[in-house]
């Protein structure tokens, strides 16, 4: 199982799929990768679909049976920040029902969760997922029926930590998904140590670079500032090595216009497609988790 996935499924059969594959639920868009040792990086784009089956179904004729890891886009999940339950870790998660039913905005019955823990120790806090069962069964079993299976499921604030499993200092990356909130994530040694959405910036990807010089680069300075003073100073961690920016757009003016409000370094992680590329860390989740 993958490092980073959430979701395990005892509701579906396993087939014997051989690709492995990195999926990106989007709100809009669908966005699949797969490596190939020999050729370029397959990377395909769909609709994202009214019934599941139909996208799965596609899939399977484009790719063939597949080994799927899957990220949710925000809008398919809520996730609450809660105290860890005082019960043993096999108790947790029917505990932690008790404790999000009255909180989101779903029956009950149709509440199924999971939860990550910060690597920060003395940390009593669980960051709990909650999706709708009936929507997450219907698309496992939509895949199942075509032959592919999962490795695991997981949510977009997770997918950073995979850009530099191997970077033992902390690092501040700012991700943004077209029509999202901004996702502020620090990650380090390939574990998510602090996230946050910053709200206000919903369209960063279509500002021009005369948009970033004149408040937009400075009030996302602002919050990438008040983030690293909680992280320093409430978590007790040294200050983050680099800022990287995931987001797509005048991504450069933005690193330049950022980069003179710190000491640190401000660069651009390469990408043509954010949707893509976390369909692409997809992949490298499920292949360290095969580590």
């Amino acid at each position: 199982m993958a490092k980073n996935s959430l979701i395990k499924m005892p509701f579906f059969r396993a087939q014997q799929a051989t690709k492995p594959t990195g999926v990106f639920l989007g709100a809009e868009h669908v966005w699949v990768f797969q490596s190939a040792a020999d050729t370029s990086p397959l990377i395909s784009r769909y609709p994202r679909p009214r019934n599941w089956p139909l996208l799965f179904r596609q899939l399977a004729a484009d790719i063939g049976p597949s080994l799927l890891q899957v990220v949710l886009g925000q809008e398919s999940y809520q996730q609450v920040a809660v105290d860890k339950p005082a019960v043993p870790d096999n108790e947790i998660t029917q505990a932690l029902l008790w404790s999000v039913k009255d909180i989101v905005a779903m029956p009950p019955q149709n509440i199924y969760l999971d939860y990550f823990e910060s690597p920060l120790a003395g940390s009593n806090k669980l960051q709990v997922v909650i999706t709708d069962k009936p929507q997450l069964s219907a698309m496992v079993q939509a895949a199942d029926a075509e032959g592919m299976s999962f490795a695991g499921i997981s949510v977009e604030e997770l997918m950073p930590a995979n850009l530099f499993t191997d970077a033992s200092q902390a690092r501040l990356v700012i991700s943004h998904i077209p029509g999202e909130e901004v996702l502020l994530t620090v990650v380090r040694s390939g574990e998510l140590y602090m996230h946050r959405r910053i709200r206000g910036f919903k369209e960063l990807d279509s500002a021009t670079a005369e948009d970033l010089r004149y408040g937009i680069a400075d009030n996302l300075s602002l919050e990438i500032q008040r983030s690293m003073d909680f992280f320093e100073s409430q978590l007790r961690q040294p200050p983050v090595a680099s800022i990287e920016l995931l987001v797509e757009g005048a991504s450069q003016a933005l690193a330049h216009a950022i980069a003179v409000n710190f000491n640190q370094p401000v660069a651009t992680v390469n990408c043509e497609n954010v949707g893509a590329k976390m369909a692409e860390l997809a992949l490298t989740e499920l292949l360290r988790g095969r580590l």
